[in-house]
């Protein structure tokens, strides 16, 4: 499946308006959410062809978030990368063990950003 459209999600307006530009000036079609629940809101309305997820949230966190979009039937084909500033091994596993598809620990380069969507 060609990766077109993409849902970022994050809390924080900075990080979610750079991780906008980047993805828009890369050529996606970019939706954004600013929490958890949002994120498995549109991930089911809109059904982006990936989903780029902080984890730390209030009402509903990232890991939480990507479980609950990659366990339903109707959207657990949708790839989540989770993009934090939590870089520990023990949250990259937690977040494979929670369905992403990929890590980016904050602060990130628009490259790596960019070099993660291509490997979906």
């Amino acid at each position: 499946m060609a990766i077109k459209k993409i849902l970022v999600v994050d809390d924080s307006a900075t990080d979610l308006k750079n991780l906008e530009r980047i993805v828009s000036e890369a050529g996606y079609t970019v939706l954004t959410a600013t929490s958890g629940k949002e994120a498995v809101a549109k991930s089911k309305s809109d059904r982006p062809d990936a989903v780029l997820l902080d984890i730390i949230m209030d009402d509903m966190n990232g890991f939480q978030a990507c479980r609950t979009i990659t366990s339903d039937a109707d959207t657990k084909d949708i790839p989540v990368v989770l993009v934090s500033s939590k870089g520990e091994k023990t949250d990259k596993v937690w977040g494979a063990e929670n369905g992403a598809k990929g890590y980016i620990t904050k602060p990130f380069t628009a490259q790596q950003v960019i070099d993660q969507l291509r490997a979906l």
